[in-house]
């Protein structure tokens, strides 16, 4: 009998709709096209390799550069995430746009023999386990020593007794996030050979309990280790990053939050940042493949990317930069599949991870009339579950939802909780419900942006005395103008440093749109710890990047 028969939990559910995902992308079904969020084809020229990549291949800027002048070739960077980058390779939509790829990993990719047979060649340049940092003075209660000899384990029991808090980064968005996710999942079922569904059902009870310790969620290792440097984030006692990520922050710490980076003794997985060559790739820019990844992995290149980047060589024989200890964890089982690796990623965002408190505020003022108020509807329709293959970029399982509509003063504000799946109702009527109050919104009026957002904090506030739960919390503020009613950006300074800690802390995500007033938005960010998002381009992509946030 199968497990699917044996045992329906949620987990299954999400394993069941991805491979039924799975097989139809495999058949034909999905998007084609590029995304609203792809940029417009450049056409190929000899000497540049257009690579779409991770964002934390800047730090690679000096190489490259060093790079161009040996070997005449210049690469051009978009950036993507891992996860979202597969996908588009194995849509097709990165055909005759990109001539390579440049993730932390091709793990994921290769998991689909799609995107596989578009890769022609990949050539590991850097390696960098996950590992945790954690505070000195976190170590030191826990009673781990130098950290040289902790399990994941121990850190699970630690993380499941409320002594260790932590900051990891979205897996859906971010590889670091997915590659800790894989790490936990193998460590946890003990697999011995890659991670099935069967491995992931019997390490479903500690990863519930290793995620209770997850205080802080990113979609980008950079906006992390900045909320972890903020004061009111210094309860968080570790970070879970690569390796390399974590030893670059240390460089910029101060003593009191300085990290010690924490390789688990029972295994890691890592990433070794292949340069992938897709087949699509015209002749020259194959040339240009082989003059720069033969000029990467020379000894001397080598060595000095470890010491920019702190990651470890990938040429064989190579000294690691000081700081970077030269003995190597072994490496812990990837999913088999692409429906084990999709089925963990769904189980995270629905089951597994602590449940979201989102606050939308959205501008419905007169100028949102017509085609703006049109892409707010359909960008936020898109979040109840339309067009999304993997089942992670939809309001999650157990997140509350509260929609506010604004123009001269907030017109209403209307709360949903959408149920767990793998029970009665499930989620689906939720999230119908979510969308009819989408489609729902009109175009009228001023724009009190101050008054809307300081309501968003009453109706949070309001919220958490009822429930007393423990969630990511956080506000979404989307505005395509200038706050021309009501309170002042000073009146709302005044009312932000009069929150309790815990309300001071909850982070604005603000959205520019149209002619939005950039400097108020970014005042916002900058106050409540948030992050400013551009909608110009896409709403859509904006919306969808922000997920990872919350």
């Amino acid at each position: 009998m199968s497990v699917l028969t044996k045992r329906r939990s949620p987990l299954v559910a999400a394993l069941a709709a991805v491979l039924v995902a799975v097989t139809a992308c495999a058949s034909g079904g999905g998007r084609s096209g590029p995304k609203p969020t792809d940029p417009p084809a450049e056409t190929a020229r000899p000497g540049v390799l257009r690579v779409l990549a991770g964002s934390e291949l800047q730090d690679l800027a000096p190489i490259l550069e060093d790079a161009r002048k040996a070997t005449g070739v210049t690469v051009q960077f978009a950036w993507t995430g891992t996860l979202d980058g597969a996908d588009t390779v194995s849509a097709g939509r990165a055909d005759g746009r990109y001539d390579a790829v440049w993730f932390p990993s091709d793990q994921y990719l290769r998991l689909d023999p799609v995107g596989k047979s578009k890769v022609l060649s990949e050539t590991p340049v850097m390696v960098s386990p996950v590992a945790i940092g954690v505070r000195s003075s976190t170590l030191a209660d826990l009673g781990w020593g130098d950290g040289s000899k902790v399990t994941w384990a121990q850190v699970g029991d630690a993380a499941a007794a409320g002594r260790l808090t932590y900051g990891m980064a979205d897996p859906s968005r971010s590889n670091s996030g997915f590659s800790t996710l894989v790490a936990v999942a193998s460590a946890f079922s003990k697999a011995d050979a890659a991670l099935s569904e069967a491995d992931v059902l019997k390490a479903t009870p500690q990863l519930k309990q290793f995620f209770t310790g997850q205080k802080l969620t990113s979609g980008s290792s950079g906006w992390l280790a900045q909320a972890y440097t903020r004061a009111e984030s210094g309860l968080v006692g570790a970070l879970v990053n690569y390796e390399s990520v974590l030893l670059s922050l240390n460089r910029t710490l101060p003593a009191q939050q300085q990290l010690t980076v924490v390789r688990p003794l029972d295994g890691v997985v890592s990433a070794d940042y292949p340069l992938s060559l897709l087949s699509s790739a015209a002749p020259d820019q194959r040339d240009a493949f082989q003059r720069l990844t033969s000029y990467l992995l020379k000894e001397e290149v080598q060595k000095r990317i470890s010491e920019v980047t702190l990651r470890r060589p990938a040429t064989a024989g190579v000294a690691p930069a000081a700081g970077l200890s030269t003995d190597r964890r072994p490496e812990l089982p990837f999913p088999g599949t692409r429906a084990v690796a999709d089925g963990l990623l769904a189980s995270y965002q629905n089951e597994l991870r602590r449940p979201s408190r989102t606050v939308y505020v959205l501008d419905t003022s007169g100028s949102m009339e017509g085609s703006r108020i049109a892409a707010l509807k359909n960008a936020l329709g898109r979040l109840t579950g339309a067009d999304d293959t993997r089942g992670v970029r939809r309001f999650r399982d157990r997140e509350e939802v509260t929609l506010l509509s604004f123009a001269s003063s907030v017109k209403w504000a209307r709360t949903h909780v959408v149920p767990p799946s793998g029970g009665q109702p499930g989620p689906q009527a939720e999230l119908a419900a979510i969308d009819a109050d989408v489609q729902s919104l009109s175009a009228t009026g001023g724009t009190a942006l101050y008054d809307s957002l300081e309501e968003a904090y009453r109706v949070i506030e309001r919220q958490q005395a009822a429930a007393k739960d423990d969630r990511f919390t956080s506000i979404v503020l989307m505005t395509d103008g200038e706050s021309n009613a009501g309170a002042s950006d000073a009146d709302f300074k005044r009312f932000h440093d009069a929150l309790p800690a815990w309300e001071k802390a909850v982070p604005v995500f603000p959205i520019k749109f149209g002619e939005a007033a950039v400097n108020q938005l970014q005042g916002v960010a900058d106050l409540s710890g948030g992050k400013l998002f551009d909608g110009s381009g896409s709403l859509d992509g904006a919306f969808e990047e922000i997920r990872g946030y919350q």
